[in-house]
């Protein structure tokens, strides 16, 4: 004699057949509803929860981290102005050589202004606020090509290191 085996169907789609259960919460999902994650499938609701359990910015964060990268950002965008009226050679070494490093010290302050509270949507408004602290300087500078130049290749080189520090994401170990 066989066992008689009941379809299960998806939790969210009742006409749908499935055999996927959610890891966590143990519900039926079809594969609309499913998200792989490395360690097996997970319905929608189950990973909203955790992501909302990872989110810890406090409402001042929101404050304090723009203003802050606004800030260094545009004091370091005067200090590269102020640098483009040395020795072009001297400009190059300063800021090639130290964009990544001023920038990552930029996000370390910031990560100790806000205790290393985290959440995707405070990264991307500090990242907002960190260019456009860099722009305000750069729009007294439209006519010095050389100060453009400099402003440029620190944001294009600034911008994802702040970022990437600031997240916790590692590029490389």
């Amino acid at each position: 004699m066989t066992p008689e085996f009941t379809p299960l169907y998806c939790a969210n789609h009742p006409k749908v057949e499935s055999g996927l259960r959610c890891k966590n919460c143990g519900k039926p999902i079809c594969a609309k509803c499913a998200v792989l994650t490395p360690t097996g499938y997970s319905c929608k609701e189950c990973l909203r929860s955790l992501t909302k359990r990872f989110e810890t910015a406090q409402w001042y964060d929101y404050i304090l981290g723009p203003a802050t990268a606004f800030l260094l950002s545009s004091l370091t965008s005067l200090l590269i102005t102020l640098i483009s009226t040395f020795s072009f050679l001297i400009i190059w070494i300063v800021i090639v050589a130290l964009s990544s490093s001023i920038a990552a010290g930029t996000a370390e302050i910031l990560r100790f202004i806000t205790r290393k509270r985290r959440s995707k949507r405070l990264f991307t408004i500090t990242i907002i606020f960190f260019i456009l602290g860099a722009l305000l300087v750069l729009a007294f500078n439209l006519l010095n090509w050389t100060a453009l130049a400099f402003q440029a290749i620190y944001l294009l080189v600034g911008t994802p290191i702040v970022y990437y520090r600031l997240s916790g994401i590692h590029m490389s170990k």
